[in-house]
């Protein structure tokens, strides 16, 4: 077995010099053809000395001995061939201008020895090196029986570095068969001896080479042409791995648990969001900020990004105790900097809210605490209206009565044209924190002496209060994704609710980079929506995610259809049909112009709806929600019932 022992510097540097040494003799010896007795009256000994001694000293001041032979690259390969050729030249300029006139020898065929010496020096030297370095790795590979056959993706530079990487790995584990590239001018070429394939010979390559995997280099970034590229390995059963960005490499080398399978979060992703950080710092930097829901898929993302505008203080409620646990543990680690108040409690609580709002004084809220699994809230229809519309009612008096600058609330798609009581809940949090935005701004034009005082508490009535409305994240707790890979390692069936059903899908970040910027250009009173980009069947997903994994639909994981549950919609709006949407500067935000109500109907049907909420009488909780929201039409639940009853809304 080949070990990673490197051979002593002055064991290279001894075999370097006799290699030296024995290319002068030999061409010398070819030189004056071989004619020993003119050889020694030429003074070989002495000449072969001062040839040794410069040699000695260039190789030593160049570091050529401090290389190890098997990494041996390109570089290493120059440096040797200038050390050579300087040798040489001083080499021929102290035999011409100082030895031979002492010695009074004359070599007529001097010169051409010396040039003679030095091809074959420095062809030998380099030879050693290829040998040294090609034997090392090819006992290496032999080790190996078990390699993947791999095609990496691209010709450019980090294409190549990653071929490189790869190679110099201990235990080989790929077979490097080539790479994968449309450009017409390199198909059919060669790159260190590997070929160049166009991305239409995938599936011959799977077929006739048994490729199992494509590598993706450098920063990934979903191009169209990355795209179709990594469709047709998921179409022939590839798998696609992802290989980070050299600079990501520790200590600079190439480690294979940094090699990724490629990730449907990944092949979702769009174009990153530009932003207008000037303006979200402005709104954050030195302020105290409160996010509830923070230990949530979508609230701890938003507390990593508000960390980073140096806020003065980022306060944290949520009632998940591990996962809020585990995000100030997170905190502590990367951000030991940031100033954090954690709060375990409901949003129910108006008590613990008050001590919350009396200690820190929150200049603005995002509100992203809610329950939002739409078969568990059909089910449960009284904890959605405690946690959905009274915690958000709890939240926003709150604001008003302390002066918060601004509440961000983040809604959902499924509010619109609800189908469900959890899109029905979290409408009416939305119709309650619009109507109760337009009741100040009636307050402040018209009333403006209680612009400065409000429940006695001393504080501005001037909140504005904001809405954020879009679809699935992807990867959030309890999201299809991750129940779907759940069910791919558990051996399937993966379980779709309809072949038809559609979604609109979002990355976290993306979800909360949008968030911010309808923060900072929000007034008051809007409702945001996110251009989500285009629905996606949730059996193709299913089927791509299947795929990923290197395996069959219907024939390695089934897929079975159970139906739509409770509740469900097939497909999700993001609009009310009578709303219509006002464009804003940035192109994947635009405003819904929605229905607005008197806040006095809004505030008396809600208080009806708590009343009844709390005898528990489920039926009648539902009948109200319907009279509030009167677009709301239940779908495939027990509740459908009651929309067989004559209209009765707030207006009526």
């Amino acid at each position: 077995m080949i070990g990673r022992k490197a051979m002593s510097k002055w064991l290279i540097f001894v075999v370097d010099q006799v290699i030296i040494c024995w290319s002068l003799s030999i061409s010398l010896f070819i030189v004056l053809q071989f004619q020993f007795s003119e050889i020694l009256r030429g003074y070989f000994f002495i000449y072969t000395g001062i040839y040794f001694l410069i040699t000695t000293v260039v190789f030593l001041r160049m570091r050529i001995h401090t290389g190890i032979i098997r990494y041996s690259n390109l570089a290493d390969i120059y440096r040797i061939f200038s050390a050579v050729l300087i040798s040489s030249i001083i080499y021929w300029l102290a035999i011409t201008l100082l030895v031979k006139p002492y010695l009074h020898s004359e070599w007529k065929k001097f010169s051409l020895s010396v040039l003679l010496n030095f091809f074959i020096s420095s062809s030998l030297l380099i030879i050693l090196r290829i040998y040294v370095r090609h034997f090392f790795f090819s006992g290496r590979a032999m080790q190996n029986d078990r390699k993947e056959v791999v095609v990496i993706f691209g010709t450019d530079d980090s294409s190549v570095l990653i071929k490189q990487a790869l190679e110099l790995q201990e235990q080989r584990e790929f077979a490097i068969l080539g790479f994968i590239d449309d450009g017409t001018d390199r198909v059919n070429k060669y790159i260190q001896q590997k070929k160049v394939f166009s991305s239409l010979d995938l599936p011959l390559l799977k077929n006739q080479h048994k490729v199992t995997k494509m590598l993706l280099t450098g920063d990934f970034v979903l191009s169209p042409a990355k795209k179709m590229v990594i469709d047709r390995c998921i179409d022939a059963g590839i798998r696609v791995s992802i290989i980070p960005p050299s600079g990501q490499w520790l200590y600079g080398k190439l480690s294979l648990n940094q090699i990724q399978d490629l990730d449907i979060n990944d092949l979702l992703q769009r174009a990153p969001i530009i932003l207008n950080k000037d303006n979200i710092a402005q709104e954050l930097t030195g302020k105290r900020i409160l996010i509830t829901g923070a230990a949530g898929s979508i609230g701890s993302e938003m507390v990593r990004q508000i960390i980073r505008y140096n806020p003065e203080l980022v306060i944290l409620y949520d009632q998940a105790e591990s996962p809020l646990h585990e995000l100030q543990l997170e905190i502590e680690d990367k951000y030991p900097e940031a100033k954090t108040a954690i709060y375990l409690a409901n949003i129910r609580n108006s008590a613990r809210l008050r001590v919350l709002f009396e200690t820190h004084r929150p200049q603005i809220v995002f509100h992203a605490a809610a329950y939002k699994h739409v078969p568990l809230m059909e089910k449960n229809p009284c904890e959605a209206v405690w946690t959905n519309i009274l915690g958000t009612k709890n939240l926003a008096d709150m604001a008003v009565e302390y002066g918060v600058d601004k509440f961000v609330m983040i809604s959902t798609d499924k509010a619109v044209n609800p189908t469900n009581v959890m899109g029905a809940s979290k409408r009416i949090a939305e119709i309650y924190i619009q109507t109760l935005n337009s009741k100040l701004n009636i307050m402040n034009n018209t009333l403006p002496e209680l612009v400065d005082r409000c429940n006695g508490s001393g504080c501005k009535t001037t909140t504005k209060f904001i809405t954020t409305r879009f679809g699935n994240v992807l990867g959030s707790n309890g999201s299809v994704i991750p129940r779907f890979k759940s069910q791919i390692q558990n051996g399937g069936p993966i379980t779709v609710t309809d072949p038809k059903i559609t979604r609109y899908f979002m990355s976290i970040p993306e979800a909360v980079d949008l968030v911010m910027e309808a923060a900072s250009m929000g007034k008051g009173g809007e409702i945001y929506i996110f251009d989500m980009g285009d629905a996606i069947k949730i059996d193709d997903l299913a089927r791509k995610m299947i795929k990923l994994a290197g395996l069959i639909p219907d024939k390695d994981i089934n897929i079975v259809y159970t139906g739509l549950r409770p509740g469900e919609k097939m497909y999700e709006e993001l609009l009310n049909i009578e709303e219509a949407c006002i464009p804003t500067h940035h192109p994947k935000i635009k405003i819904a112009k929605v229905i607005l109500y008197p806040f006095t109907q809004v505030e008396s049907a809600i208080k009806l709806l708590f009343t009844l909420n709390k005898r528990s009488t489920e039926s009648e909780v539902v009948k109200m929600m319907k009279k509030i929201v009167p677009e709301y039409k239940s779908n495939n639940s027990v509740f459908e019932q009651f929309d067989l009853q004559p209209a009765d809304t707030l207006n009526n």
